[in-house]
């Protein structure tokens, strides 16, 4: 039933090609072993020349953007950049299974055999050794491992006082002005179908769903993969098939590699995107999550306790139990 349903997706995603229009299209000059980076975007120019700058000094070779109805230029700016290939769509973003059709189409078409990362522009993926070696040699490490998909958990990033305070401006970067997490309140369960862990909690938990704490945002993440034409992602990056790929945690109950998504969403723009998604709902669920910040009065929260922490690099996060670096050494 998964392999029949992976194929039906892959179907619909070739249909909805139809919906893309070529902006800029670079891909003639990705090369064999490039680390290419997968995502979709709408009014975010206000952080994309941090977000370029970070991949890159990751060791981001090429990016393929697919921007969704944007009006403040910033697809103008992406398509600007020397290593960006760009299309453009107006269609819905929640009848494209949350841009995951267009993405699964791009990656068909320019992903098979590179490892890609697929993130959201407000999503900062640390690894092990992150600040010592570029994503190629994690890339080459899981090579030799035989490992074909790298999981991370999604860490909810916000400031010390309400969100409102935090000013953010085009090029900063966002740890600058919104660098603490919650280190313990996480649930981890296991999908037995899809293999995937599913872990909810931090500080959108405690704040927005402490009263139905079952519908808390699922903070599972597999968001590098060596691409093969034959995958695609099931619900954004939380789950992929086939489902072999999802097994990114030791089943014995022992430490295996993985890494996290620094995720700065809280800043001060985050009210008026709440406001404008909850009235779009074209995000899961009807826009579920941003109603619920809208109806709860939480668009501009104070989310900072006394025991949050601030984020200092990858090697706290695997003191705190995060992510761990396993066996690479």
């Amino acid at each position: 039933m998964l392999r029949l349903q992976r194929k039906r997706w892959k179907v619909r995603a070739f249909r909805k090609r139809r919906e893309l229009v070529e902006v800029k299209n670079r891909t003639k000059g990705i090369r064999p072993d490039d680390i290419l980076l997968f995502c979709t975007f709408r009014n975010e120019d206000v952080r994309l020349p941090y977000f370029f700058e970070y991949y890159r000094k990751m060791g981001v070779d090429h990016f393929v953007m697919v921007n969704n109805g944007s009006t403040d230029g910033g697809d103008d700016y992406a398509a600007a950049q020397p290593d960006v290939s760009l299309w453009s769509t107006d269609a819905g973003y929640g009848n494209a299974r949350f841009g995951m059709d267009w993405l699964t189409y791009l990656q068909w078409r320019y992903g098979h055999g590179h490892w890609a990362l697929t993130v959201d522009v407000d999503e900062f993926f640390v690894y092990p050794f992150c600040d010592t070696r570029p994503l190629a040699a994690l890339g080459d490490w899981l090579d030799a491992s035989d490992v074909r998909s790298f999981g991370a958990l999604m860490l909810d990033l916000y400031p010390q006082g309400p969100v409102s305070e935090a000013r953010y401006e085009r090029g900063m970067d966002p740890l600058e002005i919104a660098s603490w997490f919650d280190a313990g309140n996480y649930t981890i369960s296991q999908n037995k179908r899809m293999r995937n862990l599913w872990i909810q909690g931090g500080p959108r938990a405690r704040a927005f769903f402490s009263d139905k704490p079952e519908q808390a945002p699922a903070l599972n993440k597999v968001p590098f993969v060596k691409w093969n034409r034959r995958y695609t992602y099931v619900s954004s990056t939380h789950m992929i098939l086939p489902r072999g790929l999802n097994l990114v945690y030791d089943q014995q109950g022992g430490e295996k590699t993985s890494g996290a998504l620094l995720h700065a969403k809280f800043i001060n723009t985050f009210s008026e995107r709440a406001q404008e998604e909850a009235a779009r709902g074209e995000h899961y669920g009807a826009g579920h999550e941003y109603q619920q910040y809208a109806e709860t009065g939480q668009d501009d929260p104070d989310l900072w306790t006394k025991w949050s922490e601030q984020y200092l690099n990858w090697r706290q996060l695997e003191v705190l139990g995060l992510l761990s670096k396993g066996n690479w050494a």
